[in-house]
């Protein structure tokens, strides 16, 4: 079937092109797409660019009704749509079949109303789910080069508060799986020494404690003790109570510790894996790895549904799996 792309209803032809033979038309496909043109540019005030590809899609399920006997929007059924969505989905993006399905159900949700058709026929049309994608994840070896870098790098800077910065960074965000904005968040207030935890305020503003090991401990007493003193002002207007600041003495920005982490993820030669994000996947990988409960790194991570949680179980599962085909002679 000839893709029946138009610019708008009104240069949709009377004849479909379907195959190398074209297939009479009822008038009534054409009249429709015509006014849900100008419902789309009149009233919603769509897009040209989205309407275009409103009306692609259609006319591409109008010429597959044809095909199949179906000359009346009265006639189309939901069998008629998933049979449409079936023939494309061996070469179609999930992407776009979930746009093909939502524009047949914004559609006949307005050929209901108008009356073109009795009922929608599009109602329990259930869109595609996304492919569901594994997280990138660092190993134990990444970390440790990672580490490795920084101590370097220190040992020949040792003040260098950018330096003392990205460690302490790296250090909490490995150790609690914080999210970035959890941590630009953090106030100097919000750190337990003596106990090491972290008092967190995670989206909706939902608050939780998190723990921290002793390396996040002594690098972020580094930070606090050498390196953030540099950049506050010698006579500030009222005291700087971020934990983590920048260069001017204001709370630091996201995106710059963002760029800075993947300045250093970049050093790394044998990973693809970039964005602030990935620490806090590792994090809880690599607490899944040790045996961690499900529901305890719920807890720290602050997702507020299991769900999000177990897709750590399913890398976990997926490593090993990697791991034994690497190493067992019978993998």
């Amino acid at each position: 079937m000839e893709n029946t792309s138009a610019n708008s209803a009104s240069d949709l032809p009377t004849t479909l092109k379907i195959g190398a033979g074209t297939l009479d038309t009822d008038r009534e496909y054409t009249r429709a797409l015509e006014a849900y043109e100008r419902y789309l540019t009149y009233e919603l005030h769509r897009s040209p660019e989205t309407i275009k590809a409103y009306l692609s899609d259609l006319s591409d399920f109008f010429a597959y009704a044809l095909r199949h006997g179906t000359t009346h929007l009265s006639h189309l059924d939901l069998t008629m749509m998933r049979g449409w969505l079936a023939t494309l989905n061996s070469r179609q993006a999930r992407a776009s079949l979930a746009r093909k399905t939502s524009t047949l159900r914004r559609f006949f949700t307005w050929a209901e109303e108008e009356e073109l058709v009795q009922g929608n026929p599009a109602r329990h049309l259930s869109t595609p789910k996304k492919a569901s994608k594994l997280p990138q994840i660092l190993s134990k070896d990444h970390l440790k080069t990672l580490t490795t870098t920084l101590e370097t790098a220190l040992a020949q800077e040792p003040t260098n508060p950018r330096l003392l910065r990205l460690n302490a960074v790296v250090e909490i965000l490995y150790a609690t799986g914080i999210r970035i904005s959890e941590l630009t968040n953090l106030d100097l207030t919000s750190v337990d020494r003596t106990n090491r935890t972290l008092r967190v305020i995670g989206k909706g503003d939902k608050e939780r404690v998190v723990p921290f090991g002793l390396p996040a401990l002594a690098a972020l007493n580094s930070w606090v003790q050498k390196g953030r003193p540099q950049w506050l002002p010698q006579a500030p207007a009222s005291p700087q109570i971020a934990l983590f600041i920048g260069a001017r003495g204001k709370r630091a920005n996201p995106r710059q510790i963002r760029e800075d982490l993947t300045s250093l993820l970049l050093t790394l030669d044998d990973t693809q894996a970039t964005g602030a994000h990935v620490f806090r996947h590792t994090a809880a990988t690599h607490m899944v790895d040790g045996g961690a409960d499900i529901r305890a790194v719920q807890e720290l991570l602050g997702h507020s549904s299991l769900a999000t949680t177990q897709v750590y179980t399913h890398v976990s599962v997926e490593r090993l799996a990697q791991t034994y085909s690497r190493s067992h002679p019978r993998a």
